[in-house]
């Protein structure tokens, strides 16, 4: 693939990577065609952080982390230090945990920040005090943002905007992955993870580079009229629940809960390709109807999706 990216021979290939390999650049394992290489990282600590009661997380990134981000380009740093305030404060707030385990590593390519503690597990505790269904329904409800189990304490807003301010974003938990990249959300089901049982890893990666910035991503889900947090994104794919369709009430219903608090909701219909009358029923009439001041706004419909909309609307 190197060869012919770069118009050069298999030979002088092997030839760069042994200079990088001898200069420190590239570290190597494993032997002939099992051979595998990866970037030296330019920084790699771990940290180990007792919760106790005089804990607090801008006190844990000013003391370990931030002396490790010193000559990053400032955008980059204030993001990473919204980050990783935001999820160790959850740690300490909702996790139920004992002890928290931190990696910071930079690479040429990315910074990556992993936070990891051994408490009750995120969708554990979401499910357990907000009377939900399981697992995946609390990261549906996660990902709409406002989402709090402590709302005299807390907005709910901090994995919303974190997820997005990163270039990449992962909750793991129990069984399940819920994973932020490039726009777009994934839920992956991997039963290897069990080896983790009930806690919870956070790991955040963003390129050095970034020229991304906390109060564009702010303003990005902010109204003109109001600079509050009043506008928010809700993959429709998280409804969904293995290859089932997205047709009932219900599954309508269940999408919509919680979003009367926002004056614009972005519907994203990416990887849909139908959708059955009730469920545009419920939320492109009925929905509409009861909350007229919200504005709707499907993104990435395909032309059935497109029709059974078109339908819903008519019926106003």
């Amino acid at each position: 693939m190197v060869s012919e990216r770069f118009g050069i021979t298999r030979q002088a290939v092997n030839y760069r990577i042994k200079k990088m390999v001898e200069e420190g650049l590239v570290i190597a394992s494993g032997t002939t065609k099992n051979k595998n290489y990866s970037l030296r990282p330019i920084v790699q600590r771990e940290f180990s952080v007792e919760i106790s009661s005089g804990v607090q997380e801008h006190k844990v990134w000013r003391d370990l982390i931030e002396p490790l981000t010193k000559d990053l380009r400032k955008n980059v740093i204030d993001i990473c230090s919204y980050g990783f305030t935001e999820m160790f404060n959850n740690v300490i707030d909702h996790s139920e945990a004992k002890n928290a385990h931190i990696w910071f590593t930079r690479l040429p390519t990315k910074i990556r920040i992993i936070i990891a503690d051994d408490g009750i597990g995120i969708f554990n505790k979401i499910v357990r005090d907000l009377g939900l269904e399981d697992h995946k329904h609390a990261i549906l409800e996660l990902s709409k943002g406002k989402l709090t189990t402590d709302p005299k304490h807390h907005t709910g807003e901090g994995i919303f905007f974190t997820s997005r301010t990163f270039d990449s974003f992962a909750i793991l938990s129990g069984k399940l992955i819920f994973h932020r990249f490039e726009g777009r959300d994934w839920l992956v089901e991997d039963r290897d993870l069990d080896i983790i049982k009930g806690n919870t890893i956070v790991v955040m990666e963003i390129k050095p580079n970034s020229e991304k910035k906390l109060k564009d991503v702010f303003d990005q889900f902010s109204t003109e009229e109001d600079y509050g947090f009043t506008k928010t994104i809700v993959p429709i794919s998280l409804v969904k629940y293995g290859e089932e369709n997205l047709v009932s009430r219900s599954q309508a219903k269940r999408l919509m809960a919680g979003l009367d608090r926002f004056k614009e909701v972005i519907l994203d219909f990416k990887g849909i390709t139908f959708i059955g009358p009730p469920f545009a029923d419920e939320i492109f009439r009925v929905f509409k109807n009861e909350h007229p001041t919200i504005r709707l706004s499907p993104i990435n419909t395909a032309d059935d999706v497109k029709k059974m909309i078109e339908r819903a609307n008519q019926n106003i």
